[in-house]
Order: C-alpha cells, then sequence, then structure tokens
C-alpha cells in the first residue's frame, strides 16, 4: 500500500499558461531528472527503475526496468527507442493530453531511456489523427535540439541523440509494438511472431524498446524525487500513480490522475472525479481498461485500479480507459458496436482473427435486429472461444493480442448478461428500443 500521501506527478501542469514550452517546464523542475540520472551509470538507471515499480502504462503493465534489462549489452548493433503514442483503445484518451499539455515530460523521459539502453536514435510514433498533439510535440523537440538535450552532445554530455517524430495513419493494429516497428519501417502494420522479441531483433533488425508515452512520462520524476518516493506512491507491485480515462454515463467525464489505489466507485462517484450518473440511473457495468478489458457488474467495482487487482477479476487494467455503462443501456447493441470495431480493424493476417471477428458482429447484428434464432448464443461463444478462449486471459490463437481483444468482450459480456442475449432471441427484437443504436447501413 502507498506509504506517501498522494499527489498528481503527470498532470500538474495540465492548463497552466504554455505549459508545453521548454522555459515553463523547466521553471517547474524539468530536465532535473535527466541531470541527476546523467551522473549515474547506465545500469544505475536501469536498477533505479526497477525499485520505482514502474509498470508500463500502454496496457500490458509491464515492469519497465525489467523490460529495459532484456536488451543485450553486447550486441554490436544498434540500439533504439520506440516511443507508442498510436493511442487508439476506445475509451482511452490520456496519451494526447501528456503530448499537448507537457511534451517535454516526455522528451526527459526519452533522453535518461536512451542513454541508460544506449541508444542513440529515438523515434516517437504517433497515430495520424493527433495533429494538434503532434505539433505541439515537435515544437518541444525543436526547443529540445536548441537546448543541447538532442543532437551531438547530450547536456553537454559526450553523447549523441537524435529524436524523430512519424505519424502513422490511424490504424489500431499499429499500437501493437512490432505492428508499430513495421509501420515505421516503411512496410504493412502487421504484428511479427514472436519470439524473437524486439529487445533482441527490433527495429531494423536491432535491440529496441517500445515504451508508451506516459510510461516515459514518469520516468524523470523517479530521478527528480527519488525511486522510493516513486514507489512510495503506488502499491505494493505498481509505483506511481495512474491517468485514468472515465466516459460514459456519468456526469463528470474526464481525464483524471488518480492513487492507483483509487476503486472504481471512488472514481465514479466521488465528487472530484465523476460525480455519479445522471438522475435515475444505476451502473449496469463497467468496462475497466479500455473496450478489450473484460467488463465487471455492479457487485465488482469496489476494487482498485491496479493491475493485480483486476487479474484476481479475470479481467485488466489495460490502457485506463473506463467506461460506464448504466441500466439504460443494451448489452447487445454495445457488444456489436466493440465487435465491429475489431472486426474492421483486424489485419488479417491470422485465420482466427481474420475470420472470427466479422462473425461475431454479424452474429451480434442479427440478435440486436431481431432475426437471432435459437443456437445463435451458442455460436457466438464458440467462434469467441475459437478466437481466444477464456477464462484466462493471455490464450490467443493469433499472432497478436488483437484477437484476445476481439473475443475477451464477447466471453465477459455473455457470462454476466446472457439473459438479455436470449430475451433478444426469444422476442425478436431489442427490448431497449426498436431502433438499433448507431445504425450501420448495410455493415454486416
Amino acid at each position: 500500500m502507498a506509504t506517501t500521501a498522494f499527489e498528481p506527478v503527470i498532470s500538474t501542469a495540465w492548463g497552466t499558461p504554455q505549459s508545453w514550452t521548454m522555459d515553463a517546464y523547466k521553471k517547474r523542475g524539468g530536465y532535473q531528472g535527466l541531470t541527476k540520472a546523467l551522473e549515474l551509470t547506465p545500469a544505475q538507471i536501469i536498477d533505479e527503475v526497477k525499485k520505482s515499480n514502474l509498470r508500463g502504462r500502454g496496457g500490458a503493465g509491464f515492469p519497465t526496468g525489467l523490460k529495459w534489462s532484456f536488451v543485450p549489452k553486447d550486441n554490436p548493433k544498434p540500439k533504439y527507442l520506440a516511443v507508442n503514442g498510436d493511442e487508439s483503445e476506445p475509451g482511452t484518451f490520456k496519451d494526447r493530453n501528456i503530448l499537448t499539455h507537457d511534451p517535454h515530460m516526455l522528451l526527459e523521459g526519452i533522453a535518461i531511456a536512451a542513454y541508460a539502453l544506449n541508444v542513440h536514435t529515438c523515434y516517437v510514433y504517433l497515430r495520424g489523427e493527433f495533429k494538434f498533439p503532434a505539433e505541439r510535440l515537435n515544437q518541444a523537440i525543436k526547443e529540445a535540439y536548441a537546448a543541447g538535450i538532442f543532437g551531438k552532445s547530450l547536456m553537454g554530455k559526450d553523447y549523441a541523440l537524435d529524436c524523430y517524430l512519424v505519424r502513422g495513419a490511424g490504424a489500431y493494429i499499429c499500437g501493437e509494438e512490432t505492428a508499430l516497428l513495421e509501420s515505421l519501417e516503411g512496410k504493412k502494420g502487421w504484428p511479427r511472431l514472436k519470439p524473437p522479441f524486439p529487445a533482441v531483433v527490433g527495429l531494423f533488425g536491432c535491440p529496441t524498446v517500445v515504451n508508451n508515452v506516459e510510461t516515459l512520462s514518469s520516468v524523470p520524476h523517479v530521478f527528480t524525487r527519488g525511486s522510493a518516493w516513486y514507489a512510495g506512491l503506488g502499491t505494493d507491485k505498481s509505483g506511481g500513480t495512474r491517468i485514468m480515462c472515465l466516459s460514459g454515463s456519468v456526469n463528470r467525464p474526464g481525464v483524471y490522475e488518480v492513487p492507483l489505489e483509487t476503486t472504481f466507485n471512488q472514481l465514479i462517484f466521488d465528487d472530484k472525479y465523476g460525480q455519479g450518473l445522471p438522475a435515475g440511473r444505476k451502473v449496469k457495468a463497467v468496462i475497466p481498461g479500455g473496450s478489450s478489458a473484460p467488463i465487471l457488474s455492479p457487485d465488482e467495482l469496489d476494487i482498485a485500479m491496479e493491475f493485480e487487482a483486476l487479474k484476481v477479476k479475470q479481467s485488466m487494467a489495460g490502457s485506463g480507459g473506463v467506461i460506464v455503462m448504466d441500466d439504460t443501456t443494451c448489452m447487445v447493441r454495445s457488444l456489436w458496436r466493440v465487435a465491429r470495431f475489431y472486426a474492421e480493424e483486424s489485419c488479417g493476417q491470422c485465420t482466427p482473427c481474420r475470420e472470427g471477428t466479422p462473425w461475431q458482429a454479424r452474429i451480434l447484428r442479427k440478435i440486436e435486429e431481431g432475426r437471432g434464432e435459437p443456437g445463435d448464443v451458442e455460436q457466438l461463444s464458440n467462434v469467441a472461444s475459437s478466437i481466444a478462449p477464456y477464462p484466462p486471459i493471455g490464450l490467443g490463437n493469433t499472432i497478436c493480442a488483437l484477437g484476445d481483444a476481439a473475443a475477451l468482450p464477447t466471453h465477459s459480456f455473455l457470462m454476466r448478461f446472457r439473459d438479455e442475449f436470449e430475451a433478444h432471441i426469444r422476442e425478436h427484437r431489442c427490448p431497449f428500443g426498436d431502433k438499433p443504436w448507431g445504425a450501420f447501413g448495410d455493415w454486416s
């Protein structure tokens, strides 16, 4: 449990004048973490990150320092750092806020990570739609070069470091780390078979670390205030704070930085966060970590929004996207919308995903439009199991986790709301309204 009183770490400067500029960042202590890190050896930097218990904020929650330690030190090839800013998980909108309001925090984290990993070239891969965040980040990169942070020396140290901004074309699959690397190389964004893992064979066949925007933005604070301080902010196995995205049927949706021990009930109902649901509405279900995370029922919301607590519930903290559904929500309609997203975003490389995701969407459309037949629910469950059985999480039959992401919602919706699916079939209509939500035309 946390030993230090909570205080915002990432979002402290959001909304303050010119927070995205180098001058404003330095006035609030920016780049002091890099200065302290450069006094250490690369091995000591990695050790400090391990001690901080910083875990990846992109979805999997893998320990950051451990991930850095996988890069082989004796490999003669160049080493690369790729920053995953392809934030595209439905319900997630945190990284774009970091890029817009405090891009130098990310750049400082990049510089520390690069020095620790013996990286001289970094690529920041942003989602194509992030035009304004990209402009802010590009300006910050120019300021960092002018200040001698990037370029032929690293704050006066004989260490060359270049940083490049690359924008994708809006493909969800490119948020998967190996598909991101393929896209960076100018190829189709298809995930790679693993092993070998990127730490050994990554960008251009060289050792590569891929880290999320929020993850690297947390790194400077580990050195500014110390790894013990950062670890103390969190729980036993997870250090720091977390940026959570709250949307759906709440009075005050938004982006909130919270202690890791904050519960879903607190995020939804506390006055400083979601402020509850509209009058007369009750929570029906909650997606805890982006649309791919198995849903929670109302009686499961008094748990912490952190990685280990959600594992017990056979769900995951994911990318921090919390979506609240109230008692007026049709679960068939909602799952149909989720299934359609994954069907459209599947790259088509793996047969279970290529064939299974549109199959799920077709069955769900059939049920929602009142054309469902006995056996459709069983067939839907079988299709999802062919893509990725559940539980536990992580048994997918595809190269990357998009198959799991498409199948897990189906499994969890059916486990908790099977009666609602069967009612649609029995009554030959949607009990929540005659007109299906979000008319999708002829798409099947």
